[in-house]
């Protein structure tokens, strides 16, 4: 019998998983050097969707010590991750202190500062040795590169193709955004994601909105509003251009599939079911993190 590798990997999510990357990661914490390490672990525990990394305890330039404060409660966030599905999975904005497996939070001391609770050494035989950090407190870089919002998973793609396709975005039955020179945005789990050049935007119905959220594969979005419905709050965004691996999509607009209207080819698509079919979406310890 074929296996559906989708639901492979989502069968895999209430699981403790992890995998070597050849890297070379590193973490400083204002001034001071945290780790330089090639023997870096990307790490889910149970019910998370996105990678953490875990480190050789050997390795830190600083000290783990017992936590200085008591534990703060830490709000869960659940979601489906498909329509029809128990919300069991946890959101990105479930901060890292809701852990799903036994361990030993500690806080990171360097020669300057401290980061509480950022520390967790998991009670399992294959991660002995290691401990996983906090994505947020410190500043990550993979090789020479800066990486946002969390570490980039192996298995988790993202292809930009162009498309003569026709796309309408509409609400409400006013138009938003209509082209026939979309770059489509196929991400690994997600939906299809239409982005639109500005000139086929009807920018003059949309408002700029403070909101910014972060996707470490695309960059820093910032996002439009549009006032004329009470549906469309932060309902289009762009990428900043930071990242070349999504050069096709700067400058672009994209809709939310799940808060709009969309029609491709003259058909209309079926609003489809993620975790930001919610108008704030999902965000995480390190800021919002982006569609």
């Amino acid at each position: 019998m074929a296996t559906k590798l989708s639901q492979l990997i989502m069968g895999t999510i209430p699981q403790l998983r992890y995998e070597p990357t050849a890297k070379r990661v590193r973490a400083s914490l204002g001034r001071d050097t945290v780790v330089d390490t090639l023997q870096a672990c990307l790490v889910w525990e149970p019910r998370r969707i996105t990678p953490i990394f875990a480190v050789p305890e050997q390795e830190l330039h600083a000290e783990l010590t017992a936590p200085a404060l008591p534990a703060a409660p830490v709000e869960e966030h659940p979601f489906a991750l498909r329509e029809g599905a128990a919300p069991t999975t946890l959101d990105p904005q479930t901060a890292f202190g809701r852990h799903t497996i036994a361990g030993e939070e500690l806080d990171v001391v360097t020669a300057t500062t401290t980061a509480s609770r950022a520390a967790f050494r998991p009670e399992d035989p294959d991660l002995a040795g290691y401990v996983v950090l906090n994505f947020n407190p410190f500043n990550w870089l993979e090789d020479d590169e800066e990486i946002i919002g969390h570490p980039r998973d192996p298995f988790h793609r993202v292809d930009i193709r162009a498309s003569s396709v026709d796309v309408e975005v509409a609400l409400d039955g006013v138009s938003l955004a209509r082209t026939n020179g979309a770059q489509l945005l196929y991400e690994t789990l997600l939906p299809v994601r239409y982005y639109i050049p500005p000139a086929d935007v009807r920018l003059d119905l949309l408002e700029e909105s403070p909101k910014r959220t972060v996707c470490p594969y695309k960059g820093e979005a910032s996002y439009w509003s549009y006032p004329g419905s009470g549906k469309g709050r932060n309902i289009a965004w762009g990428y900043d251009r930071r990242f070349l691996d999504a050069a096709q999509i700067h400058g672009l607009i994209s809709f939310f599939n799940e808060r709009v209207d969309l029609t491709v080819g003259g058909v209309l698509q079926p609003r489809p079911v993620s975790p930001w079919s919610r108008p704030d979406g999902p965000s995480g310890p390190s800021g919002p993190v982006a569609p």
